[in-house]
C-alpha cells in the first residue's frame, strides 16, 4: 500500500478495505503487534471486519520500538511529560507518510496554507527535541511562503503587535498554541480579532491547573475576541491528527477513524454516542502501528464526528491530548 492510495480514500468501503489490508500486514510485519496478538489467541486470518481488529494499547510506545519496516528510520518522534515520566518513543521510517498526511489534511479542513500567516506559540514543544507537533507547524510555517510567519516562545509583545498587523491588513491568520502559553498571553494582552483562528493544542504542561473544555474555550474566546476555538487531536504515537472547529466537536481526515471500546472489555466496541474508550486507527502509520488504544476516553457519533471526555484514571496527562471533562 502506498501513500497515493492512502490519502486518495474518499469513502467507507475504501477505507475498510484499507484497513483490513494493513492489519494483515503489520500483523506479520511488526513484531510488537504480532507478540500482541498472539498473546490475545487471536488468528490474523479469522479477521474479517474492522471493528475485530485489536488495538495496540499506547503504553507500548514507551517500552518498545514499534516498527513494521526494516528500512532505516528517518526520525524519532517523542512525547513531552514531567520529570521522572517515561516518554513514548515513535520511530518513524519514512517521514514522508507525516509530512504528507497533516499537508493533506490541513488543506482538507482549511483550505490553501498560502492564504494564510501561521503564527505558532508552542514554547515547551520548542525548548525540547523530538515534537512531533514542532515538526508539522515549522513546515506549514515554511509551505506558508509567508515572511510574516513563525514561531513566539516567550515574546508576547511580538506576537500581539504581529496580530494586530494581522487584523490592520485583514490577512487570514491561524495561531496555533498550547494551552497555557495561549492563557497566559491573554492574562497580559486583550485581543479583538473575530477573523483569527486560534487552534490550541491541548495541555497544560503541569504549568496550570487542568480545565474543563468549556471554561477554558470561553475564556481564550474572550481574550482573542473569537467565536470560536479550533483544536487539534494528535499525539506522538500518530502521523495524523483530528481537527475541531468548535464546541470540541472533531472530525478526522478520511484516512483517520476512531472506534471507542468498552472501557470494561478492550475487545468490545461500543456504539450510539456512548462513551468509551477511544481507540485510532491512523493508516499513514503505515510503519509503526495504524491500530492503537488510547488513554483518552470518548464519544462517537453517527457520522463519525466525536468528542474527547477526558482521560483514564492513572494514566499521564501529556503531549496533545485534550483536557479533563
Amino acid at each position: 500500500m502506498n501513500r497515493q492510495q492512502v490519502f486518495s480514500i474518499s469513502n467507507e468501503q475504501q477505507f475498510n478495505d484499507a484497513a483490513l489490508q494493513m492489519f494483515q500486514y503489520q500483523a506479520k510485519a511488526c513484531p510488537v503487534y504480532r507478540s500482541f496478538i498472539k498473546g490475545l489467541n487471536i488468528d490474523p486470518k479469522a479477521v474479517n471486519a474492522v471493528n475485530d481488529i485489536p488495538f495496540l494499547p499506547i503504553e507500548f510506545f514507551k517500552s518498545h520500538a514499534v516498527l513494521s519496516s526494516a528500512e532505516p528510520v528517518d526520525v524519532i518522534f517523542t512525547s513531552s511529560g514531567t520529570t521522572g515520566m517515561i516518554t513514548s518513543s515513535h520511530y518513524v521510517s519514512d517521514v514522508n507518510w507525516y509530512t504528507d498526511s497533516f499537508r493533506a489534511a490541513f488543506k482538507l479542513f482549511y483550505g490553501d496554507i498560502e492564504q494564510y500567516t501561521i503564527l505558532a506559540l508552542l514554547p515547551s514543544y520548542l525548548e525540547r527535541e523530538g515534537s512531533s507537533l514542532i515538526y508539522m507547524a515549522d513546515d506549514l510555517i515554511k509551505q506558508s511562503n509567508n515572511p510574516d510567519s513563525g514561531f513566539f516562545l516567550y515574546d508576547h509583545d511580538q506576537l500581539f503587535q504581529q496580530l494586530k498587523k494581522q487584523q490592520d491588513a485583514h490577512k487570514p491568520t491561524l495561531l496555533i498554541g498550547v494551552t497555557f502559553a495561549l492563557l497566559d498571553f491573554i492574562e497580559a494582552y486583550k485581543v479583538d480579532f473575530p477573523e483569527l483562528i486560534v487552534m490550541e493544542t491541548g495541555g497544560m504542561k503541569g504549568r496550570r491547573k487542568e480545565m474543563i473544555r468549556e471554561e477554558l474555550h470561553e475564556q481564550l474566546c474572550r481574550g482573542f475576541g473569537v467565536n470560536a476555538i479550533h483544536s487539534e487531536y494528535g499525539m506522538t504515537e500518530l502521523l495524523s491528527q483530528a481537527y475541531s472547529k468548535g464546541e470540541g466537536i472533531f472530525n478526522c481526515p478520511p484516512w483517520m477513524r476512531i472506534i471507542t471500546r468498552d472501557t470494561n472489555d478492550p475487545m468490545s466496541i461500543v456504539t450510539g454516542g456512548k462513551a468509551g474508550g477511544i481507540n485510532v486507527i491512523d493508516l499513514a502509520n503505515i510503519n509503526s502501528c495504524a491500530f492503537i488504544a488510547t488513554q483518552d476516553l470518548g464519544r462517537v457519533y453517527a457520522d463519525n464526528s466525536f468528542e474527547v471526555l477526558g482521560r483514564f484514571d492513572n494514566s499521564d496527562i501529556r503531549g496533545c491530548n485534550l483536557l479533563i471533562a
